[in-house]
């Protein structure tokens, strides 16, 4: 018998549900692996917590079952051992047994292949419902009989026994669950959740103001959040303000945009059922207190202003330093001249020059042309000058001076939405310099003629190193000659979101001088006969470790949503294994929009886009992706469009880096 790390006993061990109590094998920290846990404390011995918290209160220790040695199983300590290559490549590799390749092939033979060799897994508990489960990666695609025979090992070798069930992490998974035998107890996420009250969404701490809001308050304007409130909510807001935490009454999903905003932030967030009619928790309404969310349970406590303050001070948000305003130029600059890159001049350094006069947005998309075989629509840059020249001409700038400067306007949010609403109204209704209309039109009509263009905000304040400024600003479509949507009202739309509510309270928390923001255009054409849209990251974002790369991608037909879907809409959710042998593809959700049994990208659209995501990722490497084993990614913007009859062709519309620091 092979045993593999310290010694270990091992025993026949009683049914769950018989008389025998189980029998502790005695399993320490130090214990590398085992083939049985005896009891609940030998599980502990060698379990580790999950790096999130999907859902939560959960520990795992990981299994292998080696189909060579005749279904030997492995529950390896999952502390010293993070992953099953590690454990895999020490103790399971010569003497006798066939050797481990290296990680890549490693990846693809046993996630991919039915001739793996290992049968890889986790033995997962999860706290609050008090269920033992097992389960496979995301990606998996192991076969019904390979599920089968492991969940059978772990029964058989654990004193859980026939409460074990297994739990399908993802609806690839769950489609190969539909053909598991009677023999193996299939439990959902939505049944676990069922057992659960408490979600951590956003690990973390801070320190606020207690209040209490509806959704429905703070999407219709009637209620204001404050940046130093943390915000009890009866129900999921699509979107929210800044704020010190938040908790919701109801379950969130791990993408939701209210999570996706706590994590940029690092700001706690969690829910908790009941909530809003806690009487625990109404008891500290109004105060200042202390959030902090853990993996395992979270702490409110009441705080004093003066701690609450201390706190603040010391963790408030570094001032962002937002690149200073170029005006000299003036020209409107096509997309293949907006960045000068040479010898002497870094990627990174010649794209926030760029920045300077025309935008974050606008200077990414001309870093973008240098990249070979990436397909974009032609475009060109307004700069921020004739912005500038808008907001002084207009006695724009000296009105938000005194904005700023009045106490009713920094102290009273309701003040400020009115205020900020009737100076977008009146940019949007002011004059605008014909000169510069017509220089617009002049172009427009000679290198796109008869086309509907797209006017995209570009500031100076976005795509910057720690902040991104996603979603704070419009885009707003326009064609000359068009009596109902004239590029000049398209212009001002977009000046005038500069002063949009959102884009305010994120840039006051933030710290950025907002007299020192302006606002360039990136104009291209726009795209009415779009099959689908979408974005994706030029890495694994269930991987950090870079153990397991993949390109994700999120894509809807049409023009349908994928960042705030309509409630109910699904879209397709995939991982592209773009470096692993044969490219493997994982759909991990699936677009509800979508005929059954169909996608929404065909094969063939799918590795276009996947070998375009491959070659920003290479291309902006050099700039955000430098520093040795950080986690790096670039945020894409993609189309598919086509005419009726022509087969759609893939856009990219954007590239910025992800959640740079």
């Amino acid at each position: 018998m092979r045993l593999v790390g310290l010694l270990v006993p091992v025993l026949a061990l009683a049914a769950c549900g018989g008389s025998d109590a189980p029998v502790c094998l005695g399993l320490t920290e130090a214990t590398e692996s085992s083939p049985t846990l005896g009891c609940a404390d030998d599980f502990q011995a060698l379990a580790s917590r999950p790096l999130d918290a999907t859902i939560p209160g959960a520990r795992s220790v990981k299994t292998i079952v080696d189909r060579v040695d005749a279904d030997r199983l492995h529950f390896q300590n999952s502390v010293l051992f993070e992953t099953h290559y590690m454990f895999a490549s020490t103790h399971l590799s010569g003497n006798g047994l066939p050797v481990v390749p290296m990680l890549a092939e490693f990846n693809t033979t046993e996630y991919f292949t039915p001739s793996r060799r290992f049968l890889l897994g986790a033995l997962t508990h999860y706290e609050q419902p008090d269920k033992w489960v097992y389960e496979i990666s995301p990606y998996d695609t192991a076969d019904a009989e390979m599920v089968a025979t492991a969940y059978h090992a772990i029964a058989g070798a654990t004193f859980i026994g026939g409460d074990l069930y297994f739990h399908p992490t993802s609806e690839a998974v769950a489609a190969i669950a539909e053909d598991l035998p009677d023999s193996v107890k299939v439990i959902t996420t939505d049944e676990l959740y069922e057992g659960i009250t408490y979600q951590p969404l956003n690990v973390a701490e801070s320190y606020g103001q207690l209040r209490f809001f509806t959704a429905d308050e703070l999407s219709n304007g009637t209620a204001y959040l404050s940046f130093r409130d943390i915000a009890v909510l009866d129900h999921v807001p699509n979107d929210i303000s800044v704020a010190m935490g938040i908790v919701t009454a109801e379950f969130q999903t791990p993408l939701s945009h209210v999570n996706v905003l706590s994590k940029n932030r690092g700001t706690p967030n969690m829910a908790l059922r009941g909530a809003f009619d806690s009487a625990e928790l109404r008891a500290l309404e109004g105060k200042w207190v202390r959030l902090r969310v853990e993996l395992f349970d979270y702490e409110l406590v009441e705080v004093t202003q003066a701690e609450a303050d201390a706190w603040w001070e010391e963790h408030r948000p570094g001032a962002i330093q937002v690149p200073g305003i170029d005006l000299t130029a003036t020209d409107l600059r096509d997309d293949v001249d907006l960045v000068a890159l040479d010898a002497s001049t870094t990627l990174k350094d010649a794209v926030k020059t760029t920045t300077r006069a025309y935008g974050g947005k606008a200077a990414h998309f001309g870093a973008l042309t240098f990249v070979e075989g990436v397909p974009m629509p032609k475009g060109f840059a307004i700069p921020i000058y004739y912005y500038r020249q808008f907001m002084e001409a207009n006695g724009f700038d000296a009105r938000v001076t005194a904005m700023i400067a009045d106490p009713a306007f920094t102290n009273d949010p309701a003040v400020r939405d009115q205020q900020l609403a009737q100076l977008r109204a009146d940019i949007e209704a002011a004059p605008i310099d014909a000169a510069f209309v017509q220089l617009v039109t002049t172009k427009l009509n000679a290198e796109y003629p008869d086309t509907r263009m797209r006017f995209r905000s570009s500031t100076n304040a976005e795509d910057l190193d720690g902040f991104t400024g996603a979603g704070l600003y419009t885009s707003v479509s326009g064609q000359p000659g068009d009596l109902d949507d004239p590029i000049e009202d398209a212009i001002r739309r977009v000046w005038a979101s500069v002063w949009n509510f959102k884009a305010f309270e994120e840039r006051s928390y933030r710290g950025i001088d907002h007299l020192a923001v302006g606002m360039a255009l990136l104009v291209h054409r726009s795209f009415p006969e779009e099959e689908a849209n979408g974005v994706a990251l030029t890495n694994n974002p269930y991987d950090t470790s870079g153990l397991n790369p993949a390109l994700y991608v999120n894509v809807q037909l049409g023009g349908e949503s994928v960042v705030l879907p309509p409630a109910g809409v699904t879209t397709d959710q995939i991982l592209v294994f773009w470096e692993q042998q044969g490219q493997p593809v994982v759909y991990l959700k699936r677009s509800n929009l979508t005929a059954p049994n169909t996608t929404v990208l065909t094969t063939t659209q799918l590795f276009a886009l996947a070998d375009a995501l491959d070659r920003i990722h290479d291309h902006f490497r050099v700039a955000y992706g430098a520093t040795p084993g950080a986690w790096y990614a670039m945020d894409v913007e993609f189309k598919f469009e086509g005419l009726p009859g022509e087969t759609p062709q893939l856009y990219i519309k954007q590239a910025r880096p992800h959640g740079q620091e």
